[in-house]
């Protein structure tokens, strides 16, 4: 008698018009931080479910890229950064609402953030405290200070597309597995 070696669960992923490999078995498609993240992350969540997928970083934007690869914008979500200070300090959030919707910044995020007021984070900065692409903000690999305010629809999804920390790749994942990173908060009517 002779045992035979476990099968390996093989999972087919989508991204739109796009095949998904696991994210993991591709960590030059990965920003460093995220890589990094998937990695330390495997066992609290199933990162067998994160798939990426190669694009074209000229279609990273939300529009080019649901219209070019087939993904519905519904299940496009746009990670993005927000500042607000309070007490001479800088405080920093990520949201996550699906590509439908804007995130109520001025309002939901501000109250959230505990600022007088609050604003998108300028390229430059979000750049720099991420250390992601510009167009590629994904709420994987975040500072693990930062809060991640997930909006309810993006949670509760299925399956969402995100940026890779890089523009020239997409993450796809369950909603979810968002609502399970470090610092993440499902917050009701974050998307408007």
């Amino acid at each position: 008698m002779t045992c035979a070696a476990p099968r390996l669960r093989q999972m087919t992923m989508r991204i739109g018009r796009l095949d998904a490999v696991p994210a993991l078995t591709r960590p030059d498609l990965l920003a460093p931080s995220v890589a990094a993240a998937l990695a330390a992350l495997d066992g609290k969540i199933d990162t067998a479910e994160v798939g990426v997928a190669e694009i074209d970083p000229e279609l990273a934007d939300t529009a080019a890229f649901c219209e070019r690869y087939g993904v519905p914008p519904d299940e496009s979500a746009n990670c993005v950064v927000v500042a607000g200070r309070r007490d001479g300090q800088n405080r920093f959030a990520a949201c996550v609402v699906l590509a439908t919707t804007r995130a109520d910044v001025n309002g939901i995020v501000r109250r959230q953030l505990d600022v007088r007021k609050a604003s998108f984070a300028a390229m430059d900065v979000a750049v720099a405290q991420t250390a992601m692409e510009y167009g590629g903000i994904t709420p994987v690999g975040l500072p693990a200070h930062w809060p991640v305010f997930v909006d309810p629809a993006v949670a509760g999804a299925s399956r969402v597309v995100v940026g890779s920390g890089v523009r020239r790749s997409k993450i796809t994942l369950p909603g979810e597995t968002l609502s399970q990173l470090p610092g993440a908060v499902v917050v009701p009517g974050l998307g408007r």
